[in-house]
C-alpha cells in the first residue's frame, strides 16, 4: 500500500526510512554528479526524537501533507541553484563569519549531511534550481567550493510546491534558525501578506499557526522605514517587543518627523563611530533616544516674557514662544508703531533671545 507523501517526506527528511518500506526515489541524471549512497541496514532502535533539526524536519513534513507531489534527492552545483525571493534569510548577509560553524561541520563530515530543499524553475537559463529552504547550506558550499573543496556538492531534495506553500515551509525553517532577525521575519510575513494571503491577516494568521495579535506586531514593526533602521548598529538589533513601540511612535503625525531627524543624527553617530574602530551604540541606548526625541524636542526652555511697547503705550511685538522649531513672534494691532519701529523692535528682541541664548543661532 503506497505511503502518504506526508511520510514520504519525513522519511526523506530526516533520514530515518526503513530501506524495506521506504520508495525507490527517481533521480534526474542530468543534475546527479555521483550517486547519493544508501543508508547499511540496521535494526531499528527506539530513541527519543531531537527537539531542533528533527523536530524541524517533522513540521516541514507535515506542512508538505497534500501538497507535495515529487520528491528527488539530487547532488547539485550550488551555481546552478538560485536562492527563492520569498526566503526571510537575506543572502547577502550571510558571510565566512556568521557561516563558520556551519561550514567547519561540513569540512568534519565529509559534506553536508542535512538536504536543502528546493524547486525546479523553468525561466531562468543560468540556473535550475531554487533554494527554499536551506540559504545557508548552499552559502556554506559555495564558498568550499571556491576555497579548497572544488568538488564539494550541494545535496538538496526536490519538491513540487506552489508559492504559498513554499512560504510556509520556509518559514518553518526559520522559526528554529536565532540569526533570522525579528526584522528580517517581519518583512518577509510582510510581503507574503499580500503576495500570498490577499492582505488577510486572520487567513494568514491560521494557515501559519500563528496568533493573530503576534503576527499584527511583526507587520507593524515590518513598516519602520529604512531612515530609522539605519539609527541601529545593525538591523539584528531591531527586537521585536521594544520595535513595537518604535512603530506605534511613528504613527504620530507630530513626533514621526522629530524621531527620523534624530535616526538621521544617530545613523551619523554610528558611521562615525565605525570609521574610528570604535564602540557601536548600544541598541537599548539607540531606541531610547528615538523614543525620547519628541519629548526632548518639545520640551522648550522657559522664555521670559519680551514686550515691546508702541509710542502709544500698547503693546506692538511680543515673543509667544521659543522652541527647536523656532520662535513665534505677535504684532499687534493698534499700537500705533509704524514698520520702521515694528522692524526695530523685532531686532531688540532677537537680540534679547540671543543674550539669553534663545536665538536662532542655537
Amino acid at each position: 500500500m503506497a505511503r502518504k507523501q506526508s511520510a514520504y517526506l519525513a522519511a526523506l527528511l530526516s533520514d530515518e526510512a526503513e530501506n524495506a518500506k521506504a520508495p525507490a526515489v527517481t533521480a534526474e541524471p542530468e543534475a546527479i554528479e555521483a550517486p547519493v549512497p544508501s543508508p547499511a541496514p540496521a535494526p531499528r532502535v527506539e530513541r527519543t526524537r531531537g527537539t531542533t533539526l528533527l523536530g524541524r524536519e517533522s513540521a516541514l513534513a507535515r506542512l508538505a501533507s497534500g501538497e507535495v507531489r515529487q520528491v528527488t534527492q539530487l547532488l547539485l552545483d550550488p551555481a546552478r541553484v538560485r536562492i527563492w525571493p520569498g526566503n526571510a534569510r537575506h543572502y547577502a548577509h550571510l558571510s565566512e563569519e556568521n557561516c563558520r560553524e556551519l561550514i567547519d561541520s561540513i569540512v568534519a563530515e565529509g559534506g553536508q549531511k542535512v538536504p536543502a530543499v528546493v524547486r525546479r524553475v523553468e525561466d531562468d537559463a543560468d540556473h535550475d534550481y531554487e533554494v527554499i529552504a536551506g540559504t545557508r547550506r548552499h552559502w556554506s558550499i559555495s564558498w568550499l567550493r571556491g576555497h579548497s573543496y572544488p568538488d564539494m556538492q550541494f545535496v538538496a531534495q526536490v519538491a513540487v510546491l506552489d508559492d504559498e506553500a513554499a512560504f510556509r515551509l520556509a518559514d518553518l525553517e526559520n522559526r528554529a534558525r536565532k540569526d533570522v532577525s525579528d526584522l528580517e521575519r517581519a518583512r518577509n510575513y510582510a510581503e507574503a501578506l499580500h503576495t500570498h494571503y490577499g492582505s488577510h491577516l486572520t487567513r494568514m494568521a491560521e494557515r501559519l499557526k500563528l496568533s493573530k495579535g503576534w503576527l499584527s506586531k511583526m507587520i507593524k514593526v515590518a513598516g519602520i522605514p529604512d531612515t530609522v533602521i539605519d539609527a541601529f548598529a545593525s538591523p539584528a538589533d531591531v527586537q521585536l517587543k521594544p520595535a513595537y513601540a518604535l512603530a506605534q511612535a511613528l504613527d504620530d503625525m507630530k513626533a514621526a518627523p522629530l524621531i527620523k531627524a534624530t535616526a538621521r543624527t544617530l545613523a551619523a553617530e554610528q558611521a562615525a563611530q565605525r570609521k574610528r574602530g570604535g564602540m557601536a551604540i548600544a541598541a537599548a541606548d539607540v531606541l531610547k533616544r528615538l523614543l525620547d526625541a519628541p519629548r526632548v524636542a518639545n520640551a522648550a526652555p522657559k522664555v521670559e516674557p519680551y514686550v515691546w511697547t508702541g509710542p502709544i503705550g500698547r503693546p506692538a511685538l511680543s515673543v509667544q514662544s521659543v522652541n527647536r522649531q523656532g520662535i513665534t513672534i505677535r504684532l499687534h494691532s493698534g499700537s500705533g508703531a509704524d514698520a520702521d519701529a515694528l522692524a526695530d523692535a523685532l531686532r531688540d528682541a532677537l537680540a534679547h533671545l540671543e543674550r539669553r541664548g534663545q536665538g536662532l543661532q542655537r
